[in-house]
């Protein structure tokens, strides 16, 4: 049996690192990650969710068809989560005194996401899906540059991750029980 790996921490020298460097607020010196580039990524990823919360937002009114309610309720869902991810993501950047970028000049540029209002409620159903599986393939790689060297801003990205995967099976699902002019698709006959 392996002996527990004991927990050594120079409490002394923790306090006058944090007294010295208070302007830096949650960055300390055990902040390894390369700040600004973090930032960067973080901007990219609001915008990301900007650009969904517009996309699904756009869907929710203009949504047609007989069976459009239910998917519309779906639409803003995810819309109101998307808004709530890039209110997380604002916040850590603020953390990490950066400034959130907001300014919808070059939202689309900064936006890994495209802004595509689709026709037909299938066409939009699969827009929000490209959409998410382009956000779930870029946070992942966000996760994976930020690894161990920030651990908040990565368990931040994960739960954001987990989420959109979430919302692509959701549109997956409505795919699968819609037809391709939007008609929900004949029950099995088994």
């Amino acid at each position: 049996m392996s002996q527990p790996k004991p927990f050594i921490s120079d409490i002394e020298n923790i306090r006058k690192r944090a007294r010295e460097h208070i302007d830096n607020g949650a960055v300390t010196s055990g902040y390894r990650a390369d700040r600004e580039t973090v930032i960067k990524l973080l901007n990219e990823a609001l915008a990301t969710e900007l650009v969904c919360v517009l996309r699904y937002k756009y869907h929710y009114y203009m949504a047609p068809g007989i069976h459009s309610q239910s998917v519309k309720a779906e639409f803003l869902e995810h819309a109101t989560e998307e808004q709530e991810h890039a209110d997380r993501i604002a916040e850590r950047i603020t953390q990490l005194d950066g400034t959130p970028n907001f300014n919808p000049d070059g939202l689309l540029s900064r936006s890994h996401a495209d802004y595509v209002e689709g026709t037909t409620l299938v066409d939009m159903i699969k827009e929000d899906l490209v959409a998410e599986r382009i956000a779930i393939d870029s946070y992942r790689a966000i996760v994976q540059y930020i690894g161990d060297d920030d651990p908040t801003t990565r368990r931040i990205m994960e739960d954001i991750l987990a989420q959109e995967e979430e919302h692509a099976e959701d549109m997956a699902t409505l795919l699968e029980n819609l037809g391709a002019k939007g008609e929900p698709t004949a029950p099995s006959l088994r």
